[in-house]
């Protein structure tokens, strides 16, 4: 039989343990259960099956509350989110073209607060609602290149709505470098094949009363990527815009 002092050692360092792992769990950048475990799989599912490493951490906002702040990255796979969350501790709400909001997971859509956008540019719903979220102190990530970068290792000209919306916002932009991912097809294979991949976060900017336009806002992250990567710019065919140019009033 158990000495009656060792079960209750034994019994502390069961709850302890168990207060440390709801602590760990509510470390997570919506403060609860659920949550927690989302996003504790998916840090342990992106350094393991992806091997993800992350440099730049200290341009990361330590804070839930990181906004209003853009991050812009480029795009290799649809993996690329995935791996960016796991790095930050904030919620960030993804822009997504509409067609690849897949119906069978609408639920995972909807818990994941995606702001679905038209590739053709003709509503506007998506857009006022990403410059709404940012004006409510939230982050909002993009993909500029509104596509897959093929070849890979290459920069694709950027659609022009992450400067449209940084010109509405004048929120700060957290640019991250996407590398070593999955290059396949379609782009949600690239969650079931393992890489080697990569996250350099740069140091943060602001376009914030330079009076620059939406395309001068584009111009400058588009050549900011390529610079700092080194990587030559695809001349490739590019999607149509994910965001529509800027109307009179948002």
């Amino acid at each position: 039989p158990v000495h009656p002092a060792a079960a209750i050692l034994l019994l502390l360092l069961a709850a302890i343990l168990a207060s440390w792992g709801v602590h760990w769990l509510l470390r997570n950048p919506r403060a609860d259960i659920e949550t927690g475990v989302v996003y504790r799989l998916m840090q342990v599912y992106s350094r393991i099956y992806h091997g993800l490493r992350v440099s730049g951490r200290e341009h990361i906002p330590r804070s839930r509350n990181a906004g209003p702040l853009i991050v812009v990255a480029n795009h290799t796979a649809g993996v690329d989110p995935v791996l960016i969350q796991a790095a930050c501790p904030f919620e960030i709400r993804w822009i997504m073209a509409s067609n690849m909001r897949l119906p069978q997971y609408e639920w995972f859509w909807d818990w994941a607060k995606i702001i679905s956008v038209h590739r053709t540019g003709r509503d506007l719903a998506g857009a006022r609602e990403a410059i709404r979220h940012l004006k409510n102190g939230g982050v909002l990530g993009v993909f500029p290149e509104g596509g897959l970068e093929r070849p890979a290792e290459s920069i694709m000209p950027f659609l022009p709505g992450a400067g449209f919306i940084i010109a509405h916002t004048e929120a700060k932009v957290l640019p991250v470098i996407v590398s070593g991912t999955p290059a396949v097809d379609p782009a949600w294979a690239s969650l079931w094949v393992p890489s080697r991949s990569r996250l350099r976060f740069g140091p943060m900017l602001s376009f914030a009363g330079r009076g620059l336009s939406a395309a001068e806002i584009t111009e400058e992250l588009h050549n900011w990527f390529i610079e700092q990567t080194g990587w030559p710019e695809s001349d490739g065919p590019v999607e149509e815009p994910a965001l529509p140019p800027a109307p009179a009033e948002v």
